[in-house]
């Protein structure tokens, strides 16, 4: 099942993809946001399938004002250097505990939104990565029923301001710049997708030139992992996010660099979840 959250007269609204066809789950009583759906449990997805099943009325895909499948995570946790050849690239030894770091809402943007260059600097990079979306409550989970607790999966794309990212030992000013990122287009539930989301080819494309190709099963850490991991310090919940990592190929280790700019569009795709594109603007 493949949902999405879009804007629907001027408020949010949460669709369900049939084809080149959209249900809109809200004006048939579901909730308006995934987060929502997502903390009804396992009969909320069910219902979200029924309602696709009997519902009459459809909106095209094509011209959806999309909005990024979580609107208001409680916790969006990113990982860093979860690909050997990645942290290689940025001169660190392979992480043998996951390098995590967090993201606010107010850093990303849907499918089709422009990404903004912030003004103070011009080395805005690009990283494609897949999203964990938790479906179950937990904390202490144990790796062997960590897959329990994943709803599905996304795509993102990690908008990194490299000079502010390493001016000091710690990330945040340098991942969290407002509409850096992105996050879309749409929602997977994982029973689409091969056990822990394994062996999808993820590529990240500049102006249609590949920068980034690699696949999913190379992560250092795979999905069990670092959903466990996550779970130590804090209980996980429904909505929460958890950004894996990006693989090699960023425009900051690139010869010459390769940082995007006005006019540009940045493409993040993984195999069996989806196309994220994103135009980019100068911002603020």
């Amino acid at each position: 099942m493949r949902l999405l959250a879009f804007q629907s007269s001027g408020k949010p609204a949460l669709g369900l993809r049939l084809g080149d066809e959209v249900v809109n789950l809200s004006a048939e009583g579901l909730p308006a946001t995934l987060d929502e759906l997502l903390r009804a449990g396992p009969e909320g997805l069910a219902a979200a399938r029924r309602a696709g099943e009997s519902a009459r009325s459809r909106l095209p895909l094509a011209g959806l004002d999309w909005l990024p499948p979580v609107q208001s995570p409680a916790k969006a946790i990113a990982v860093g250097l979860n690909y050997i050849d990645h942290a290689a690239e940025s001169k660190f030894d392979p992480p043998t505990y996951p390098v995590l770091f967090h993201r606010f809402a107010s850093s990303w943007v849907g499918h089709g939104k422009a990404l903004e260059r912030p003004h103070v600097s011009t080395q805005f990079d690009y990283e494609g990565e897949l999203v964990i979306v938790i479906g179950k409550a937990g904390r202490y989970i144990a790796k062997d029923q960590a897959l329990d607790h994943v709803a599905g999966y996304s795509v993102f794309n990690d908008g990194s301001i490299r000079d502010y990212q390493f001016k000091s030992a710690q990330w945040m000013m340098g991942k969290n710049f407002d509409r850096s990122g992105s996050f879309g287009p749409e929602f997977v539930t994982a029973d689409e997708l091969p056990v822990g989301a394994a062996g999808l080819k993820l590529q990240t494309r500049l102006n249609g030139q590949v920068l980034q190709d690699a696949n999913t099963r190379d992560m250092i850490f795979d999905v069990a992992t670092l959903v466990s991991v996550c779970s130590e310090p804090f209980a996980l919940q429904p909505g929460d996010i958890i950004i894996a990592g990006t693989p090699s190929g960023v425009g900051l280790a690139r010869k010459p660099q390769v940082f995007m700019k006005a006019g540009d569009v940045c493409e993040v795709e993984i195999e069996g979840v989806g196309l994220l594109s994103n135009p980019v603007v100068d911002g603020a």
